[in-house]
C-alpha cells in the first residue's frame, strides 16, 4: 500500500526549508561542538559533550522524520481555485460555534499547528468539516458532548 501524506505546497516548502537548515547548518555545527568537546578530555564529566550529543540525536531524528514526510508527501490542489467551495485539505474555513467565530485552515497532519489556526484533517473538527460547504451545520463529537459548527465561509 502506498502511503501518502497530504500537505499544502506552502507546508511542503516549509518542511524542505527546515530540512535544508538542519542538514546544512545545524548538523555541521553540532558535529563541530562534539569535536571541540572531545578535545577537552574526559567525556564522562563533560557537560558540553553530553549536551551536543543529545542535540545531535534530536537533529538526526528530525532529519529522518522530515525526509520520510517529504518522500511520501502528496501536495493537494489549491482549494481557492475550486468553484464548488467544498471544504478540503488547504481550505480556509470560517465557522460559528457557540456564538464565537473562528477561522481554520485545514491541513494534513504533518503541518498541523492549532496555535496558528491550522488544524489537521485527522482531528475531530477537521474530519467533521471535510466535504461540507458554506451554510452547512456540522456536528462534532467532543468529550463534553456534541458541538454544532456552522460553516460561514470557505476559501
Amino acid at each position: 500500500m502506498k502511503r501518502e501524506i497530504l500537505i499544502t505546497q506552502e507546508g511542503l516548502e516549509k518542511l524542505e526549508s527546515e530540512l535544508r537548515e538542519l542538514v546544512e547548518e545545524r548538523r555541521p555545527d553540532v558535529i563541530s561542538r562534539i569535536k571541540s568537546a572531545k578535545e577537552l578530555g574526559d567525556l564522562s564529566e563533560n557537560a558540553e559533550y553530553s549536551s551536543a550529543k543529545d542535540e545531535q540525536s534530536f537533529i538526526e531524528g528530525r532529519i529522518q522524520e522530515l525526509e520520510d514526510v517529504i518522500k511520501h508527501a502528496k501536495v493537494v490542489a489549491d482549494s481557492a481555485r475550486s468553484n464548488d467551495k467544498t471544504i478540503r485539505v488547504g481550505s480556509k474555513v470560517t465557522v460559528k460555534v457557540e456564538g464565537d467565530t473562528d477561522q481554520y485552515e485545514l491541513v494534513g497532519p504533518a503541518e498541523s499547528d492549532p496555535a496558528k489556526g491550522k488544524i489537521s484533517t485527522d482531528s475531530p473538527v477537521g474530519k467533521a468539516l471535510l466535504g461540507h460547504k458554506e451554510k452547512d451545520v456540522v456536528k462534532v463529537k467532543t468529550p463534553d458532548g456534541e458541538v454544532a459548527y456552522t460553516v460561514v465561509g470557505v476559501a
